[in-house]
């Protein structure tokens, strides 16, 4: 459970305007209060596929802005780890699992790049976080207010089609 404006809200009762937010809405407004894009899709799962969000947001916070340097989408990184959580391998032997995650992977990132272009951040944003003082130039231009919302609603909308 998160905190939101000093009420700690459970899944069942998260409210905006006096109703229960659908995922994609959540992660958005995950991510409007200062979340990143993995942080905000993988938040919106991990408890219902067995994972503390604590962990969770703890875990995917360094895959925020395409691993900070531009590259994977954070929101698709996000996602991956969801399809981790729900179909992936965790016994040696279990080839089956690794396959079927893998599969699943790749129908993933071929659906967003699908809706987006992309999966690359720097592609999506069309602007190179990895330079110096880009975070803050990104931000002055809006780009995580336009863009970044945008490919999180999209990769939780298609995880859901997909779990």
């Amino acid at each position: 459970m998160l905190n939101y404006n000093n009420k700690t809200l459970s899944k069942k009762s998260k409210l905006k305007g006096g109703e229960i937010m659908n995922k994609s809405d959540e992660a958005s407004m995950l991510f409007s209060r200062g979340f990143n894009c993995s942080q905000s899709v993988i938040s919106v799962f991990c408890e219902e596929l067995g994972l503390n969000q604590g962990v969770a947001l703890k875990i995917s916070c360094g895959f925020g802005g395409g691993m900070c340097q531009g590259e994977i989408c954070g929101a698709v990184t996000g996602a991956v780890m969801v399809l981790g959580l729900k179909y992936g391998q965790n016994e040696a032997g279990d080839k089956e699992a690794k396959e079927k995650t893998y599969e699943i992977v790749k129908e993933f990132s071929n659906r967003f790049k699908d809706i987006n272009g992309s999966i690359i951040c720097k592609e999506l944003l069309d602007f190179d976080l990895s330079k110096e003082n880009a975070r803050k130039i990104a931000k002055e231009k809006g780009l995580f207010t336009t863009i970044c919302p945008k490919v999180i609603r999209d990769a939780v909308t298609i995880l859901e089609d997909t779990l």
